[in-house]
């Protein structure tokens, strides 16, 4: 089965419905308006010019991410925020996740488990990405958080029940659903407020009280980091792998590791972190020809403008108007990019180093709102 397969696979399995539906909606030309969901972009030149518009199109109006997250996380947490303070608090984050700084906390707190996966790997055993994926990224929110000697596989799990609240149908959460939230992220945001209290310019909370922000902003910040944070990194890492596998790239990879960061550029164009993007209209515009007006619905279906390049292939150019679309564009372009690509990286080159692998077995993961393995589980080849 080839690397396509097995995405159209994992996209059936998390959304049965609304992935032969977003995928019916590619095939009715870039904008359409659909009753009941809103205006679907479907072209990645026009998805662009609606991210970098953010005056007209923004994310704290009515069917935005504000709507969602705002009772959950506060009004203060990038994901929901425009204009000047949004502007503000990213110049405050911005020296958080610089690439040398994400370099340093992920060879810092990876440093053991990848010594144990790779030690695995050497002696033949049979390795499951997936939940080598989930540690890690358990690990470096942790980290960020400042949550010293937490069970890293626990936290992402907890994580996984908060995003299992949202489909991509999901307007806003119910109050119980804030109420379950709310009770997740409580006891995340103590562990980051005595962080912050703490002020070790060695942890991210320490830095965020010396670069400025108040304590209620790095809570706040806590909170998106870790929603934002695991999943991405996690449900990637064993697609990526099936990906150079599944396409017969993984051993050119490995043998020249000048060609990884391409094949992850690639594996996240194919995969979409973000496989739909949400915008409230705050006036009247027009997106490719289609009127819109206050309230409106912008649906960015990132998925399908990122797959109108082309099956995975690590060795093509990236197109121009992608540009790393999955992560969004503009100002609300993904903060912690460097952190992630920093932890891909790092598992995916100890996975590398023990190259040739061979895939032993495969599950798709049902109902979940990111696209990902249940099991994937390598074995090195014995020469």
């Amino acid at each position: 089965m080839n690397a396509d397969t097995w995405e159209r696979r994992l996209f059936l399995a998390a959304h049965p419905v609304a992935y032969p539906l977003l995928r019916g909606l590619a095939a009715a030309g870039p904008v359409v308006r659909v009753p009941g969901v809103g205006v679907v972009v479907n072209d990645a030149a026009v998805a662009r010019d609606v991210l970098l518009d953010g005056a007209t199109f923004r994310k704290d109006g009515p069917g935005s991410p504000g709507d969602l997250w705002t009772p959950v996380l506060g009004p203060s947490v990038l994901l929901n925020m425009e204009g000047d303070a949004h502007r503000e608090l990213r110049r405050k984050l911005a020296g958080l996740f610089t690439p040398a700084n994400t370099a340093e906390l992920c060879g810092r707190v990876l440093a053991g488990p990848l010594a144990e996966l790779a030690a695995r790997l050497r002696a033949g055993a049979e390795v499951d990405v997936v939940a080598a994926a989930k540690a890690a990224a358990g690990a470096v929110i942790a980290a960020v958080i400042g949550l010293d000697g937490a069970d890293h596989r626990r936290l992402y799990a907890e994580g996984e029940r908060i995003t299992a609240l949202v489909s991509l149908r999901t307007r806003r959460l119910t109050p119980a659903q804030v109420a379950r939230a709310r009770a997740v992220l409580a006891p995340l945001g103590d562990a980051a407020a005595a962080a912050y209290a703490a002020g070790d310019e060695r942890t991210v909370m320490g830095r965020m009280r010396a670069l400025g922000l108040s304590a209620a902003e790095a809570r706040g910040a806590a909170g998106a980091f870790f929603l934002t944070g695991t999943e991405t990194v996690a449900t990637l890492l064993p697609r990526l792998v099936a990906l150079l596998h599944d396409s017969g790239t993984l051993d050119a990879v490995a043998r020249d590791r000048a060609l990884l960061d391409g094949a992850i550029d690639e594996a996240m164009r194919v995969t979409t972190p973000t496989p739909v993007m949400l915008r409230s209209v705050h006036r009247p515009a027009a997106v490719a020809g289609t009127r819109v007006t206050p309230g409106d619905r912008i649906v960015i279906a990132t998925h399908t403008c990122c797959r109108a390049a082309g099956p995975f292939a690590p060795a093509r150019p990236a197109a121009p108007e992608l540009r790393r679309l999955w992560f969004g564009a503009g100002p609300h372009f993904c903060l912690g990019y460097p952190l992630a690509l920093a932890e891909v990286r790092a598992v995916a080159g100890t996975l590398l180093d023990a190259a040739p692998l061979t895939v032993t077995g495969r599950a798709a993961a049902r109902r979940v709102l990111l696209p990902a393995y249940r099991r994937l589980t390598v074995r090195r080849e014995t020469p």
